[in-house]
């Protein structure tokens, strides 16, 4: 049975002869409900104390759960933003080798047309200078042929235009030109 300090403060005794003094029991009874109350209210005060820590704590350990939890979704995140990140970053490298490959590949296969163009060039180009001496030298063999038939009444000089096959076209050019102005000037009657 549980003793309440109102049950100490209202405790009755019995008198008997020669018995104890009542005030001082009384006294005494008295201080000790105010001491018990004091300790009653204590011990509430402290378990009030108690449930609110208790319900603190209970709050920390729902917090550093979540944070926990939080934590290791971020870290989870982050080890998926990275492995996207690398894979994302060798399909960007792979995607840039091809192109490059490619580009180099385009760049090889022109760089082979122009060779092959360039080489055409300078035969189209021989042969063109080619077939020029040949046709300048078979026009002054025909004007020879003719001078030798029929010789120039001119008592000029004439200008001899003779093409070598190692002469340079430049000469050529200038040979043929000074010819033209000769027979411009002076022409055979």
């Amino acid at each position: 049975m549980k003793i309440a300090p109102i049950d100490i403060a209202h405790k009755t005794f019995n008198r008997k002869m020669m018995g104890l003094d009542t005030q001082e029991v009384m006294d005494f009874l008295r201080l000790v409900a105010d001491e018990l109350e004091g300790v009653i209210r204590e011990r509430n005060s402290l378990k009030e104390t108690l449930r609110e820590r208790e319900l603190t704590i209970a709050e920390y350990r729902e917090r550093d759960d979540l944070l926990k939890s939080t934590i290791t979704t971020a870290a989870r995140m982050a080890e998926k933003i990275q492995s996207d990140a690398d894979r994302e970053a060798k399909l960007i490298l792979h995607d840039a080798n091809q192109k490059s490959e490619m580009i180099v590949r385009d760049a090889r296969d022109s760089l082979k047309k122009i060779y092959q163009e360039i080489t055409e060039l300078k035969r189209i180009r021989m042969q063109f200078e080619n077939n020029l001496r040949a046709l300048m030298q078979s026009h002054l063999t025909m004007l020879d042929q003719g001078n030798k038939v029929m010789p120039s009444p001119s008592l000029e000089p004439r200008i001899n235009v003779e093409i070598q096959e190692s002469e340079d076209p430049t000469q050529i050019k200038a040979k043929v030109a000074e010819a033209v102005k000769h027979a411009v000037r002076n022409p055979e009657p």
